[in-house]
């Protein structure tokens, strides 16, 4: 049976045969590095080399014109180094006047001193040169030696990042570097990693949540409408007809503002389409209008404070941002409540009264389907996609959207958009 090509794909390099490719990092820094060190050892002999060349000879002349005697003497006969006795009698020339030295003598002194001065020089010079050369090859080997160890240690926490990087996956986004290193540049990128990771985590459980969550909420309509169509048509009593057709249509009705609810969400993650000047005071009073009677049903207060503001967005949105968190004020609270909205200093604020509310929890309240209790599937309960879809609207215009429990029960949210762009 013939094999295809990919059956056998192509190894990847392993890490140790990177380090040594030509483009890796680690080569280039052991070039530079040691390319550094061996000029500036080449510079330092040179250096040396030429200061000694240039003061060499008149030490070396001073030092041999020192050694050499300069005045007049008997010379020594070609016996006297053996001992042999010499014959006839030995005449003391007359004494020289001071600091006379015969002219034949000078030039012969000169000429020895020079003739030793230029050997002791050449051979000193070749002996440094040599000595150099041979110091030098040995200081670039260590060198370069020297740079590939600290290449190592620089690039260590890199690969260190490299490795966790492509062993992460969703299985293992618990995982992090935790660079154990001083503060520096790489150890504060390793940390920069860390905190990506957090955010990613954060985000994948999140998406993770709203796929199991949406599939729950679209599944449980879907039941009880199958459930309705098989037991209760089945009845031929038109009074239990008439009451599963309303069950019916009450159950689509929450499965299209689901969807209507998703839709939106989708839209405002996807960031704004069209912006112009939208005047959000009046916006927020009309809102708050349409709440009015439904509030008055349920026996409750809406107060306004509002403000002259303009926002630059989508005006549609906007209205969607605030009526979402008056709909939630109004859904949840008690008999006889109050909300408040305001708009005032670039900001909008819903409050509300309503049941005690744990701090922890209040950070998921702008999750989707997130609810402080469980559904119930009452009528006009909602789909749990209210803050979710305020908090994405906010981003959508480059606003924050925070909340905080009230001490009484209740909560408020406030929204604050960025300064309007000078014209």
């Amino acid at each position: 049976m013939s094999t295809s090509a990919t059956d056998h794909p192509i190894p990847r390099p392993s890490s140790l045969g990177r380090r040594w490719l030509p483009g890796s990092e680690r080569v280039r820094l052991t070039t530079l590095y040691g390319g550094l060190l061996v000029l500036a050892g080449a510079m330092l002999i040179g250096l040396v080399y030429v200061l000694v060349r240039s003061g060499l000879y008149s030490s070396l002349s001073m030092a041999v014109t020192t050694a050499t005697p300069r005045g007049p003497g008997p010379l020594a006969p070609s016996g006297a180094a053996t001992g042999a006795p010499v014959p006839g009698p030995t005449v003391a020339p007359a004494s020289p006047l001071p600091g006379y030295v015969p002219a034949l003598r000078d030039g012969g002194l000169y000429s020895v001193t020079k003739n030793i001065t230029d050997a002791a020089e050449q051979a000193a010079l070749s002996r440094l040169l040599t000595t150099s050369l041979i110091a030098l090859l040995v200081f670039a080997v260590l060198s370069v030696a020297l740079a590939w160890w600290m290449a190592g240690r620089v690039l260590r926490p890199v690969s260190v990042i490299t490795r966790t990087a492509r062993r992460l996956s969703a299985a293992n986004l618990h995982e992090r570097i935790a660079l154990d290193a001083p503060p520096g540049e790489l150890k504060h990128l390793a940390d920069t990693f860390d905190g990506m990771l957090d955010r990613i985590e954060q985000l994948v459980s999140a998406q993770q949540r709203f796929a199991a969550n949406a599939a729950h909420e679209l599944r449980t309509p879907l039941a009880v409408q199958r459930a309705a169509a098989e037991i209760g048509l089945a009845d031929p009593d038109p009074d239990n007809v008439k009451r599963i057709r309303g069950k019916l249509i009450e159950v689509a009705e929450s499965s299209e503002h689901l969807i209507e609810g998703l839709l939106l969400l989708s839209v405002s993650d996807q960031g704004l389409q069209r912006r112009e000047a939208v005047a959000f005071g009046d916006l927020a009073e009309s809102v708050a209008a349409e709440y009015a009677d439904d509030a008055w049903r349920r026996g409750l207060t809406i107060a306004t404070d509002i403000h002259p503001l303009t926002v630059d967005g989508d005006p549609v949105l906007l209205a969607h941002l605030v009526r979402n968190l008056v709909g939630n004020a109004v859904r949840h609270n008690r008999p006889d409540g109050r909300i408040t909205l305001r708009v005032d200093d670039r900001t909008l604020e819903v409050s509300n009264t309503g049941p005690q509310i744990p701090d922890e929890a209040v950070p998921y309240l702008f999750e989707p389907f997130r609810r402080l209790e469980a559904r119930r599937h009452a009528p006009g309960e909602g789909a749990g996609l209210g803050l979710s879809i305020v908090a994405s609207l906010a981003r959508a215009h480059a606003a924050s959207a925070a909340a905080h429990p009230n001490p009484g029960g209740g909560l408020t949210v406030r929204v604050a958009f960025p300064a309007r762009l000078p014209a």
